[in-house]
C-alpha cells in the first residue's frame, strides 16, 4: 500500500495539471465528435465523441500552436499558451455542399461477397500507429446500383510471442472514412458519417463490420475504403488519450519508439495491383502515397510483395424496377 501511495500521487498531479479542452460547432454550439488535433511536427490527438480532449504544457512543452481540424469545418490554428477551454470550428461552405441525398427504395438485390485476405503472419503485417491511415480501393464492377452492407477487416490479435500462451486484452477504437476515386488515388472524402467501432482481443481474425444503416454506394469511379486508428478505448467505449511515441530509456539515453496498437492488420501479396494507398494524418498536407517500392524500397512489406491491405466487402446489388 504505501509504494502503490506515490505512484497514486504522481498520476493525480499529472491530471490536474492537464486541462479538458471541447471543440464545438461555432453555429449549433453543439461538440465535434472526434476532431483531428494536430501539433504541425507530425504528432498529434484526437478529440473523443464528445468533442474533448486533454492538453498540457507539462505533457508537450515544445508546442506552441495546435491545429485543430474536422470534416465539413475550416481549420483553426491556436496558440498553446492562450488556449481557449472551448474551441469554436467554423462550417466550411464548400464541404457543406457536398451532401449526398439517397431516396430509399424497397427493392430487391443479390448479395455479393468480396472475400478478404486473413493470414496469421505476424511479420506480414501492418503495425497500426495512431498518425497513419490505409485506404483500399474497390472498383464498381457491375451497371446494378451496389451499396457496401458490410466490409470484412483482417486482423490479428496475437502478438509475436510464441511463449505467449492468450491474447494480452485491448479495446482499440477505429474510424472508417470513404473517398472518391481521383484518377487512381483518394480523392475527395465523400459525404458520409464517420463510422467508428471497436475491435478488441476477443474478436475473430475476419471482423466482420455491418455498415448497411449507412447506406454506402459506390460511385461508377469506384471508392476507396479507408481505416484509421483513433487509440485505446476505456471499459465505456470511451477515447483515451494516446502520445504517438513511447519513451524508452536505453544505455545510450531515452530513445523514441511509435506507438504502435493491437490489432495488426495483415498485408497480403494475392491481390493484383497496387490498391492500396497510406498517409500520415498529423501533417497538415496529408499526403497520400501508393504503397509499392516508390513509398519504400526498404519496407518489410514491400520487398515480400504484401503491398496490399486485404479488406473485403459484402455487396447488394440492386435490381432495377
Amino acid at each position: 500500500m504505501k509504494k502503490l501511495v506515490p505512484i497514486l500521487l504522481l498520476f493525480l498531479a499529472q491530471y490536474i495539471n492537464s486541462q479538458t479542452y471541447s471543440i464545438l460547432d461555432s453555429v449549433q454550439k453543439t461538440p465535434i465528435s472526434y476532431a483531428t488535433i494536430s501539433f504541425g511536427n507530425g504528432n498529434g490527438t484526437f478529440a473523443d465523441a464528445d468533442g474533448l480532449f486533454r492538453f498540457s504544457k507539462k505533457w508537450y512543452p515544445d508546442i506552441d500552436s495546435l491545429y485543430i481540424s474536422a470534416v465539413g469545418y475550416k481549420e483553426q490554428v491556436l496558440s498553446t499558451p492562450s488556449l481557449p477551454k472551448k474551441i469554436f470550428l467554423s462550417q466550411e461552405v464548400d464541404e457543406l455542399k457536398e451532401v449526398l441525398i439517397t431516396a430509399e427504395k424497397k427493392r430487391k438485390f443479390k448479395t455479393k461477397k468480396l472475400n478478404s485476405e486473413v493470414h496469421n503472419d505476424y511479420f506480414k503485417c501492418w503495425l497500426p500507429t495512431v498518425e497513419s491511415e490505409i485506404a483500399v480501393f474497390f472498383p464498381k464492377n457491375s451497371e446494378k446500383t451496389t451499396q457496401i452492407a458490410s466490409l470484412y477487416l483482417p486482423i490479428k490479435i496475437e502478438s509475436s510471442n510464441k511463449n505467449s500462451t492468450k491474447p494480452q486484452a485491448f479495446s482499440t477504437l477505429f474510424k472508417i472514412q470513404l473517398y472518391s476515386n481521383d484518377n487512381g488515388k483518394p480523392g475527395k472524402r465523400l459525404a458520409y458519417d464517420d463510422i467508428i467501432f471497436i475491435i478488441t482481443s476477443k474478436d475473430k481474425s475476419n471482423f466482420e463490420l455491418d455498415i448497411s444503416e449507412y447506406k454506402v454506394y459506390i460511385p461508377k469511379k469506384g471508392i476507396f475504403v479507408s481505416i484509421q486508428v483513433l487509440g485505446y478505448a476505456d471499459k465505456d467505449g470511451k477515447l483515451q488519450q494516446t502520445k504517438k511515441y513511447s519513451e524508452i530509456e536505453t544505455r545510450r539515453g531515452v530513445v523514441k519508439v511509435s506507438t504502435t496498437f493491437r490489432p495488426l492488420l495483415p498485408f497480403t501479396n494475392k491481390v493484383e495491383g497496387y490498391k492500396t494507398f497510406t498517409r500520415r494524418v498529423f501533417y497538415r498536407n496529408k499526403t497520400w502515397q501508393r504503397f509499392d517500392h516508390k513509398y519504400s524500397s526498404t519496407n518489410n512489406l514491400i520487398q515480400k510483395n504484401h503491398t496490399n491491405y486485404g479488406m473485403g466487402l459484402k455487396l447488394r446489388l440492386y435490381e432495377e424496377n
